[in-house]
């Protein structure tokens, strides 16, 4: 099965919601307009059940075959990110410091142009349930709709997901089995030694020349603890202290992050990082502390489902268009929550060579638009 043509007839009506939630991003949980637009066109559409308030802002559809059977749940993020945006498009974000730079305008369409095709042609049995959540730039909606009991509530028995990537080709798709979006976790280190004079530094005990040696160290536990087969990033990203050229602070800050693939190395890294820091810091004569913060988890998708995923897309554009054991991502994606607390698959849909995700340049490419619905439908006449 190519491409839906009924999509073609749609393409032009699916980017103008598109566009319009560009102009108007919102960011994290307060996607209150965003989430008006969907649910308004959700029901023009003859949607059986339209919920919103999950996972505070977060809005499920539901929308019934012909017949009685199982349901399975697909998923869009709405939220934006705070970044000022420099496309120059007609429809370039109205609200200064707010921008979809990564393409939740596109998924969120995507999804509302397979619920039209759907609600109308209704070919499955059993049900789907649409998932449009808010705060996937790292405010956690993915986890607090599944706490707020979203799959029991709707009898989600699979879920699934779908995110654009600049530099795959339009009209492919790549997916992985197991691991493929990292663990998200950030670090804080502060420490403490004794300010003065920079001209006088052998009455001072200089927190700075302790965190370079802090900041030089944290490589090693990458490169001599984690077994090189797998992998780990430890990035230090922020050093803060001082202000003036003629003073010693006491104090210094060290942030960073660290993404993981597998939760055996995660609890290594932590646990490294926790001997590291304050033995560190002593051996300065400073005192060093560190704050580790876990966040998203391995992203990790299921057997079953990802063969299941990845034969849906080869038949929308071909075998040879389906790379099926791409390498891993260590960028961090919420849907891990989700994947943790059903079966399903996460897949990458090409959007060309643009601008990279985050970037003040980027936009989604509204070419792939029938491709995304089209691979939307189809899973859904297939599952069901």
């Amino acid at each position: 099965m190519p491409i839906i043509n009924r999509f073609a007839d749609f393409h032009e009506e699916i980017t103008a919601w598109r566009r319009d939630l560009h102009e108007n991003p919102e960011l994290l949980f307060d996607v209150y307009r965003t989430a008006e637009k969907i649910e308004q066109l959700l029901k023009s559409f003859g949607c059986d059940e339209v919920v919103s308030g999950i996972g505070k802002t977060g809005v499920v559809v539901i929308i019934k075959g012909k017949n009685s059977g199982d349901t399975i749940g697909l998923r869009a993020d709405m939220d934006a990110l705070p970044i000022h945006e420099r496309t120059d498009k007609p429809y370039a974000s109205k609200i200064e410091g707010k921008m979809h730079a990564c393409g939740h305008d596109g998924h969120t369409a995507m999804l509302l142009g397979a619920a039209k095709y759907l609600a109308e042609t209704r070919n499955f049995s059993g049900n789907v349930a649409l998932i449009f959540q808010p705060a996937e730039e790292g405010g956690g909606g993915g986890d607090l709709m599944v706490k707020d009991g979203m799959m029991e509530r709707f009898n989600i028995k699979e879920v699934y997901g779908m995110h654009n990537f600049p530099g795959i080709p339009v009209g492919e798709f790549a997916i992985r089995e197991g691991g493929f979006l990292a663990a998200v976790d950030e670090f804080l280190i502060e420490i403490e030694g004794v300010g003065g004079h920079a001209a006088m530094p052998h009455n001072t005990i200089d927190p700075l020349i302790a965190g370079a040696h802090i900041i030089t160290g944290l490589q090693t536990i990458v490169s001599r603890n984690v077994d090189p087969i797998k992998s780990a990033v430890l990035s230090v990203t922020v050093m803060q202290a001082g202000g003036a050229t003629n003073v010693i602070a006491r104090t210094a800050i060290i942030k960073g992050t660290v993404r993981t693939l597998d939760e055996d190395v995660r609890d290594l890294i932590e646990k490294r990082m926790g001997e590291f820091v304050p033995q560190s810091g002593s051996a300065f004569g400073v005192k060093a502390k560190i704050t580790y913060q876990r966040g998203y988890p391995v992203m990790s998708n299921h057997a079953k489902q990802t063969i299941f995923a990845g034969d849906v897309a080869a038949q929308i554009v071909g075998e040879e268009k389906v790379v099926r054991n791409t390498p891993p991502i260590m960028g961090g994606e919420d849907f891990s929550y989700m994947l943790n607390s059903r079966p399903g698959a996460f897949i990458a849909i090409g959007q060309g060579d643009t601008a990279g995700l985050h970037e003040d340049t980027y936009d989604f490419n509204d070419e792939i638009i029938p491709i995304g619905c089209s691979y939307w439908v189809k899973l859904v006449e297939s599952a069901l």
